[in-house]
């Protein structure tokens, strides 16, 4: 070995010092980045040269330190947790808001809400039993009647609108999602280029987790890496992104709650074939507007604007038969208390025949004008086990029971992420402690190679300047 050569080896010490504390300064200048990962320089002892015939002069010692890297101290089963927390919250949140919407729209319990305002509907019948034919008692069954039924027709007209909305943030998401995946798309490309070339891309590894883990909030998707650095992600085992081509989302289907069709998630360049997701915001909105089914079993705003419909086919149909039996005092007879308008959801079309005291059918055929048994009659319906009352009790408690669960999951899904957020940055993020350590070693070692250095420039000066000077 050369004794030239002791200047490479203190000249690689020097280098390999220089990559440390450029490292370290790249971690604690982003100890605030969102979303990057420490990073950390790998270093390898370099060999001894083959020996040969004009160099065998000995033990001889290796040639220094190499830069083997600059590692990404990210963990993949950390990461794949996150995403799978990111999916499961995107999930049950959007499920969570929808049902946050539903109990305001309830109003239960409260003087507000329609089990309150069924209770004074029939007080009121009670009113017009006690004085058949009055002005004022009629009035108030009529008042109360249509405040009535104005609520059941608020509270379907406030899950329409409710409906239609989520249509068109389910339609947003859609195309954040085509956005973000044409995104990866690009950072793909960029990853494999950099791969092929030799130069590190932690820094656009970072950008490219953090928006996967946004696509497993929205999708749920699946993330795979392939062998050339990029990755793909599968939504329901079809492909959404692989390396640098991305494929397109749209909605279809219905676009209003009343055509009680279906909404649909496809690939733009399929139509009609339909995607399956695991997971996601995007799965929690379409879950929520799928459209009533008979069973119960449909997505919960339709299936919630289905009960308000059962609940005004109910009020009718309880009513109606023994109204009907009843003459008013200006003897109209067999006239239905509630109608439907034709071509409208119940909730809506229900309307009140009788406009004022003298065609309210009150009494029995025959009792004479001061009769009011037909409205003492209708004034205890409110009590049957089959009555609109229970009717409706059972459909708030069931809601209050999916609307506490849903909550519930939706906090648990919170907790479980923010938890494998933690973990991911326990790991991930920079400790400015352990920087800082890092930084005096790297300061400690630069000095010492150029220790090295010195000396051996020293040494060299007295071989090349001093030697053959001694006996002159």
């Amino acid at each position: 070995m050369s004794t030239f050569s002791g200047l490479n080896t203190a000249l690689s010490g020097l280098n390999a010092a220089r990559t440390g504390l450029n490292t370290t300064g790249q971690n604690l200048t982003n100890v605030n980045t969102a979303g990057y990962t420490r990073q950390r320089a790998e270093f390898a002892a370099l060999g001894t040269p083959a020996r040969g015939a004009l160099n065998d002069l000995g033990i001889k010692v290796g040639q220094g330190v190499g830069v083997s890297g600059i590692s990404r101290l990210g963990d993949a089963f950390l990461d794949a947790r996150v995403r799978t927390s990111f999916s499961v919250a995107g999930y049950t949140g959007a499920r969570a808001d929808a049902l946050n919407s539903i109990e305001k729209t309830l109003n239960e319990p409260g003087p507000n809400g329609i089990s309150s305002q069924l209770q004074g509907f029939w007080t009121s019948w009670q009113g017009v039993a006690n004085t058949p034919g009055d002005a004022a008692s009629s009035a108030v069954l009529l008042e109360k009647s249509a405040t009535l039924l104005q609520s059941i027709a608020s509270g379907y007209k406030a899950l329409d609108g409710q409906w239609s909305q989520t249509r068109s943030n389910a339609n947003t998401v859609v195309q954040d999602i085509n956005g973000t995946a044409a995104q990866l798309a690009s950072l793909n490309k960029s990853i494999r280029t950099a791969a092929a070339s030799g130069t590190p891309s932690n820094e656009l590894i970072d950008q490219r987790d953090a928006l996967t883990a946004k696509i497993a909030n929205l999708t749920g998707g699946t993330v795979r890496d392939l062998p050339d650095g990029t990755n793909e992600i599968l939504l329901g085992g079809n492909v959404l992104l692989s390396g640098s081509t991305a494929n397109e989302l749209k909605l279809s289907g219905a676009t209003k709650m009343a055509d009680g069709g279906t909404v649909q998630l496809e690939w733009a360049h399929r139509p009609g074939s339909a995607v399956d997701l695991d997971g996601g915001k995007l799965a929690g909105l379409l879950s929520v507007l799928k459209p009533a089914e008979a069973a119960g079993s449909g997505g919960m705003i339709a299936q919630t604007a289905a009960s308000y419909n059962t609940m005004a086919a109910k009020l009718a149909s309880t009513v109606n038969p023994i109204y009907q039996g009843g003459v008013a005092p200006d003897k109209t007879t067999g006239k239905d208390f509630f109608e439907f308008k034709a071509g409208v959801p119940a909730a809506l079309g229900l309307t009140v025949v009788p406009k004022d005291a003298g065609s309210i059918q009150v009494g029995a055929p025959g009792a004479g004008g001061k009769d009011g048994s037909i409205a003492a009659d209708i004034s205890q319906l409110g009590t049957g086990k089959d009555s609109p009352d229970a009717v409706w009790s059972d459909t708030v408690v069931r809601l209050g029971v999916e609307i506490q669960t849903g909550l519930q999951q939706a906090v648990l899904a919170d907790v479980s992420l923010t938890n494998a957020v933690a973990s991911q940055q326990s790991n991930a993020s920079v400790d400015i402690d352990e920087e800082n350590v890092n930084l005096l070693a790297y300061q400690h070692a630069y000095q010492a190679a150029a220790r090295v250095m010195t000396a051996i420039d020293e040494a060299l000066d007295v071989l090349i300047n001093q030697t053959g000077r001694v006996g002159r």
